[in-house]
């Protein structure tokens, strides 16, 4: 009894592995074969349905759970796509009815649509130890490190990109892009030259040219790049920033006013750093147009946005006294000739008699004698005064040069004031010199003794008949 027991039970297992057999060998890859049919009839609801009837009864049907993502895919339901494919992942097997390759890639667009870098970055990795001559492969694990800040693997991926293909333009430009984040700014100029020859429409390319011309001062091709650039809408605002800068360096600063208002216009946020970027263009340029007041509007708008943006704060602390002073106002926004006036007011206050006015950058500068003596054959001393109205501290070197030039002219004594401050190494440098250092306080209370009368001033100030000056003054 026992052995016929066992023949009936070792040919139900049979049975059994040959039906397991039957299906696997034809009636599974049937059904996967009647999805593909479907799928490449684009009649995708019909796949949906009949890929989770199979995977209802066979969970871990890696063809059913592939074609069910590519499925979502068509559909858009990116959510659903990315659970069917980490699925076959999981269950491992790669065929003809699911290519690895084509699998991998598939996935790995999802990890980049849902942003996670490090699962895409694996996949390509994966995909390039598929296939080790696919320069485009190289190209995308490239992105991914850029993306990760890894500039350096960057570069590495993107220079295997271009032995495999020496045409790939997107390769090109960014290589050229991470190469000027190296500060490496020939080789980048080479590589986004490249990137444009090759595709001339490689707006953003320009950007990073302009970038680098600015750097070495050719602003005029800088302007030329930047003008491309704009036409990447992306890039707009950003050219539009550095065009007003290019400006600014060049001194145009009416132009460098209205490109900052143009970028301004296409910036939604009031607080992203583009926005303060051409606000504080517009303030430096306004300030350099001495129309304070317009300047000190900007510079409010970006400190409320944020305190601690550049040099803000100060500039904010050095022009409060506009509010308070009048004169200062005047000291700093007058016209030239209004400029000269007040500064010819201040040394006659000083009891000095004016013999020559002549400009010097950011201010004037007065060649005057001592109005009085107490002896009347007594020889009249000369002092040198400059004035600056700039908003940069006065350093050391320039108190040396104002003290190089009063010992040349045989000069006894020489005079700076200045509406910013002055450096410790200015203060230092003077102490042993025959110069005296007016910061902005003292300045004050110069213009506040002084008689100011533009129409007067420039009456009385004219300098009575004199010998000639001497040949440094003229």
């Amino acid at each position: 009894m026992l052995i016929p027991f066992l023949i009936v039970i070792i040919a139900g297992i049979l049975l059994s592995l040959a039906i397991f057999f039957i299906i696997n060998t034809f009636i599974a890859p049937r059904k996967i074969e009647q999805l593909i049919g479907l799928f490449n009839q684009g009649k995708i609801a019909m796949v949906i349905k009949n890929a989770k009837k199979i995977i209802a009864k066979e969970s871990r049907n890696y063809g059913a759970h592939y074609y069910l993502g590519l499925a979502y895919l068509k559909e858009e339901n990116m959510d659903m796509a990315l659970v069917e494919l980490r699925t076959v992942n999981l269950i491992g097997i790669f065929d003809k009815y699911c290519p690895e390759i084509e699998f991998r890639k598939q996935i790995a667009s999802l990890f980049m649509h849902f942003n996670q870098i490090e699962e895409a970055l694996k996949e390509y990795l994966v995909l390039i130890r598929l296939q080790p001559r696919d320069a485009e492969l190289y190209y995308q694990a490239g992105v991914l490190f850029e993306l990760r800040r890894r500039n350096d693997m960057a570069v590495s991926y993107f220079v295997k990109t271009l032995e495999l293909d020496k045409n790939h333009a997107d390769a090109h430009f960014k290589l050229g892009v991470a190469y000027y984040n190296q500060k490496r700014s020939i080789e980048a100029k080479i590589e986004l030259e490249t990137a444009l020859k090759l595709n001339a429409e490689n707006y953003q390319a320009h950007y990073y040219l302009g970038r680098i011309d600015s750097e070495f001062k050719d602003f005029i091709n800088a302007l030329r790049h930047y003008e491309e650039a704009m036409k990447d809408t992306e890039f707009r605002p950003k050219a539009l920033i550095e065009r007003a800068a290019c400006y600014m360096n060049m001194g145009n600063y009416e132009k460098a006013i209205a490109e900052s208002q143009r970028a301004l216009s296409l910036i939604e946020d009031e607080s992203s750093s583009a926005a303060l970027f051409a606000r504080w263009i517009m303030g430096g340029s306004y300030e350099q147009t001495r129309d304070l007041d317009r300047a000190i509007e900007q510079w409010e708008k970006i400190y409320a946005k944020r305190p601690s943006f550049r040099n803000v704060a100060e500039k904010l602390s050095q022009y409060q006294e506009l509010r308070l002073d009048d004169r200062v106002k005047d000291y700093l926004t007058a016209n030239h000739d209004e400029f000269v006036s007040i500064c010819q007011s201040v040394v006659l206050g000083m009891g000095l008699e004016i013999r020559e006015a002549t400009d010097i950058p950011g201010g004037c500068q007065i060649l005057a004698v001592e109005a009085e003596t107490k002896w009347r054959n007594a020889r009249k001393m000369p002092k040198l005064v400059r004035f600056y109205r700039i908003s940069d501290v006065i350093r050391d070197s320039t108190v040396r040069a104002l003290h190089e030039l009063i010992k040349k002219m045989n000069i006894t004594r020489g005079v700076i004031f200045s509406s910013s401050l002055f450096a410790k190494s200015a203060y230092e440098y003077a102490e042993t010199r025959p110069i005296d250092l007016f910061n902005q306080e003292k300045l004050r209370e110069f213009l506040t003794n002084a008689n100011i009368d533009y129409h007067l001033v420039q009456n009385a100030s004219k300098p009575p008949e004199q010998p000639n000056p001497p040949d440094t003054l003229k």
